[in-house]
């Protein structure tokens, strides 16, 4: 399926004493731009990250933030001591006031300040780990998802829009006899009144190279043969934006001869139509993958 470059998607998972958030939010981008946001206990996880997503995302400007909230339990933890590192420093605080005998001794509040004194809260790095990438692939999961409904909604317009410009374009041919036939009358009598002794024959060859100079049926064939190569595209699905934005832009092009050959005030209103859908599909297409 067709993807849109706009998503959204968030979840949390518990570890230990914490819950991991991770949220994932998206925009159009020409390439993919992944900006990755975490605090510092959380970095080594980048790494990891950065390779799930990249496996899963093209393009878009991806922003990643990862986030560990401690669980808010109203209940207040008991504070142990860690007798074995206690016992460590109260020997190494004697030996060095034995050396330095104006050292002052170490004092209660330092005591309970030093690393690892009143027990290690941290989270195993490995387990944590674990329970990120796990849930990164749900968050991913879900990511693509919102993604997936996005770029449906956009294939459908875009679909919509093609259908409305072949119905314009099929208008287009059978207007051209008359257009040039009025053309010719009009022609024919200026011709008459500005050389009295022109000849029929005259008149029949100004008006053919006029003819061949507004012969639009090129830029019809094309217009179709360009609509169809849209749909084609959108119906097949997948990483379509960049072709389908060269495809607006030959649309475009077509849009503009057509409008510049007009010698008629209906095709000149067609073709702006047209442009005005392009206009409107290129818009679209700037948003999908």
């Amino acid at each position: 399926m067709i993807q849109s470059m706009t998503g959204y998607a968030a979840g949390d998972r518990a570890v230990g004493d914490a819950a991991i958030h991770l949220e994932l939010k998206s925009v159009n981008s020409r390439f993919l731009d992944l900006v990755f946001r975490a605090g510092e206990e959380l970095r080594f996880l980048e790494m990891p990250l950065r390779e799930a997503l990249t496996a899963r995302i093209q393009r878009g400007k991806l922003e990643c933030r990862l986030n560990l909230v401690p669980h808010q339990t109203g209940v207040s933890r008991e504070l142990t001591l860690d007798a074995g590192l206690l016992d460590q420093l109260g020997r190494l605080d004697l030996a060095v006031r034995s050396s330095l005998t104006d050292a002052a001794p170490l004092t209660v509040a330092e005591v309970l300040r030093w690393p690892g004194m009143l027990g290690d809260q941290s989270i195993d790095p490995v387990a944590l780990q674990t329970e990120c990438l796990a849930l990164a692939a749900a968050v991913i999961d879900e990511f693509a998802a919102s993604r997936r409904r996005e770029g449906a909604k956009l294939a459908a317009t875009i679909l919509d829009r093609v259908a409305r410009m072949r119905e314009l374009v099929s208008r287009v041919g059978p207007m051209l006899p008359q257009a040039l036939a009025d053309y010719q009358q009009r022609l024919a009598t200026k011709l008459r009144e500005a050389v009295a002794s022109l000849d029929e024959e005259r008149i029949r060859q100004e008006v053919g190279v006029f003819a061949a100079r507004i012969d639009v049926a090129e830029e019809l064939a094309r217009l179709s043969t360009h609509l169809d190569e849209v749909q084609r595209v959108v119906e097949k699905g997948g990483a379509v934006g960049k072709r389908l934005d060269f495809l607006m832009q030959e649309l475009n092009r077509e849009g503009n001869t057509l409008a510049s050959k007009s010698v008629s005030a209906d095709v000149t209103a067609i073709a702006l139509d047209l442009k005005l859908l392009i206009e409107q599909m290129r818009e679209q297409v700037q948003n999908l993958e």
